[in-house]
């Protein structure tokens, strides 16, 4: 029933959609969705590259079902085992029960963890082969790309990568599956976010993937989420080169909380402050609307951060300290960092940030501006020297 596309000859991409899901690891929002990349060589042998999220199972199952047309599937390989790729992996050991499962040893203990499965398991380790006909596949481990047990997948005739998350994104495939057949554009932004929210944290363990893999000749790149990279695989790396190695853009994140607007009015003035000295990328956060998942991109994506914060309760506001417990978390390296905050009776606020900054080992720009309730016209101009300081910074 299905007309399966063709990445290469006897190659088929058997993934699915899903426009259900509202947060990704019921964290991360997906306004446009999510892809679940699965793919099926037929040669000799038979091989399945990594399933898909269990909710889609049953439209998976029936697409390798047509695409085999009858043939036995004779191996899964698993390069990553977060449950929206391994998800179907006990159904589809039901219908295939000879299937052999290919991995590392630390692969088949999460499979075990899982899915209980412990046997007719074929174990690789960094550099295996696997000979499957008219290919021979290969095997390369990249622990930490997002998880310990990550491996990715060669093959050397058609010279495609298998490569798991990386290169992924957000965005679901609507209709075209390789990036020569579609407007890439929004997937850019996209796979920025990703790498903040998924990856961001194993920056070093992706520059250790990224110079194993630089000795293979890549013509496409079939990852496990968003478009297969063939056309703009140099801008698809170059991305991940970047991200991993806190390379920011030209340009600044401000992060504010605000409850009756005067954090706010310190925040404006400091991003007229930044326009006015030649910055033109500013990105103004409210963290009381702007989910975290954008915060952490625009974080990642900008040299410059400026955030401010009212005292509440004798503490940060809380949303600015989930903030940034979660860019502790990632432990973004190398930005310009500024800061600033309000308070009505006392306040502590600034000093959080300024111990923040220090644990961050950022290097702080300009003045820090503490503001008592509204704002007044020397605090206008302190706020206007901070976001001044940052611009020349920036541009020094």
């Amino acid at each position: 029933m299905y007309r399966l596309k063709t990445i290469a000859k006897d190659i088929y991409y058997v993934g699915v959609n899903d426009r259900q899901k509202a947060l990704f690891e019921n964290l991360w929002p997906l306004p446009q969705g999510v892809s679940y990349n699965s793919y099926l060589i037929v040669d000799e042998k038979t091989v399945l590259v990594d399933t898909v999220d269990i909710c889609y199972s049953d439209i998976f199952l029936k697409k390798i079902t047509d695409a085999l047309n009858g043939r036995p599937l004779d191996y899964l390989i698993v390069n990553h085992m977060e449950p929206d790729h391994a998800g179907s992996i006990r159904l589809l050991r039901q219908q295939y029960p000879n299937v052999q499962i290919v991995g590392n040893k630390l692969t088949f203990g999460m499979l075990e963890g899982y899915h209980g499965i412990t046997t007719g398991l074929h174990e690789v380790k960094e550099g295996d082969t696997l000979n499957i006909g008219s290919r021979q596949l290969s095997f390369y481990m990249a622990p930490m790309v997002h998880w310990p047990e990550v491996m990715v997948t060669y093959d050397a005739a058609d010279k495609i990568l298998f490569s798991a998350d990386a290169f992924g994104t957000y965005g679901t495939l609507d209709g075209g599956v390789i990036d020569t057949e579609m407007n890439v554009e929004r997937y850019w932004e996209e796979m920025v976010r990703y790498y903040a929210n998924i990856v961001g944290k194993y920056g070093n363990a992706v520059q250790r993937a990224l110079q194993k893999l630089s000795a293979l000749d890549i013509q496409t790149i079939c990852s496990t989420h968003g478009p297969i990279w063939r056309e703009h695989i140099a801008k698809a790396i170059d991305i991940y080169d970047r991200l991993s190695r806190y390379e920011g853009e030209e340009g600044v994140t401000v992060v504010y909380g605000s409850m009756y607007g005067n954090t706010e009015q310190m925040a404006e003035t400091i991003a007229s402050s930044l326009a006015a000295n030649g910055v033109k990328n500013i990105v103004l956060h409210n963290v009381s609307k702007s989910a975290s998942s954008y915060i952490l991109k625009d974080i990642f994506k900008y040299k410059g951060v400026l955030i401010g914060c009212p005292t509440y309760s004798n503490r940060l506001f809380p949303e600015i300290a989930s903030l940034l417990e979660r860019i502790e978390t990632r432990e973004v390296k190398d930005r310009l960092f500024g800061y600033f905050g309000s308070f009505s009776w006392s306040g502590v606020a600034v000093k959080h940030l300024a111990a923040f900054g220090e644990k961050m080992k950022w290097t702080v720009v300009g003045e820090p501006v503490e503001q008592k309730q509204a704002l007044k016209a020397d605090k206008y101009e302190a706020c206007w020297a901070l976001g001044q300081a940052m611009a020349e910074q920036l541009k020094g």
